[in-house]
């Protein structure tokens, strides 16, 4: 399968649908995130699911056990590939997460955003580096019974070094040379899976490309060919 789960963020169900149609050749599943699930709700989420594709559920629940175990039951019914959490929000959320969740779901962690630097830790009170809070969350999210976390690229390879059964999402992700927007830990797609990156979460480089298709082909021949050499 496809490491390439594709980021489809948008309002609009008719592109989020043609979008999905476009990539489905080359993508391991599509990304489903809080703009288009609050813009459409279960009924979009279902119109993309029935597109026969893996679905990753990127909703970041973060609230007190009890609700966020009911919400993932909400959202079982779409049988999710991925489905994430706020690692932030303590081991006893993260194992009612994982406990509501069905058992082919993986339920991961989000440690340390990708538009977040040192410096924006450190004004919400997080003195460590990035990479430091992302080890502690991940020791978290391990020891909570998730089946892995959300890093950058730039921590899963101390991250997969830890915990080599984990399941590591890295979004973030952009081509070499690509414009890399409102991210600041970013890393090329190689790099990522050379690094112990289980899934690659790519949108804009595909999502904004004149040809979506041909934008994630030619990713994806970039790995292979570069996996050859």
């Amino acid at each position: 399968m496809s490491p390439i789960f594709v980021a489809i963020d948008t309002l609009d169900l008719n592109r989020a649908l043609g979008l999905a149609k476009e990539v489905r050749g080359d993508a391991g599943g599509v990304k489903l995130g809080l703009e288009f699930f609050c813009a459409q709700g279960p009924a979009g989420v279902r119109r993309i699911a029935d597109l026969g594709l893996p679905l990753f559920l990127d909703l970041k629940f973060h609230d007190i056990p009890n609700t966020v175990a009911k919400a993932v039951a909400a959202v079982s019914p779409f049988d999710p590939a991925i489905l994430t959490v706020h690692a932030g929000g303590g081991a006893a959320m993260m194992a009612a997460a994982k406990a509501a969740a069905r058992a082919a779901t993986k339920v991961v962690g989000v440690t340390v955003l990708t538009s977040l630097d040192a410096k924006d830790l450190a004004a919400v009170g997080v003195a460590d580096a990035p990479a430091d809070q992302v080890s502690r969350l991940a020791r978290l999210a391990r020891s909570a019974g998730l089946d892995g976390i959300v890093c950058s690229g730039t921590e899963v390879g101390t991250a997969r070094a830890t915990w080599p059964e984990g399941f590591f999402v890295v979004p973030g992700v952009r081509p070499a040379g690509g414009d890399i927007g409102d991210q600041k830990r970013v890393v090329t797609p190689r790099q990522a899976l050379d690094d112990g990156a289980s899934i690659l979460v790519i949108g804009r480089p595909i999502t904004d490309a004149p040809d979506p298709a041909r934008a994630i082909a030619d990713i994806a021949a970039s790995l292979s060919k570069e996996v050859a050499e």
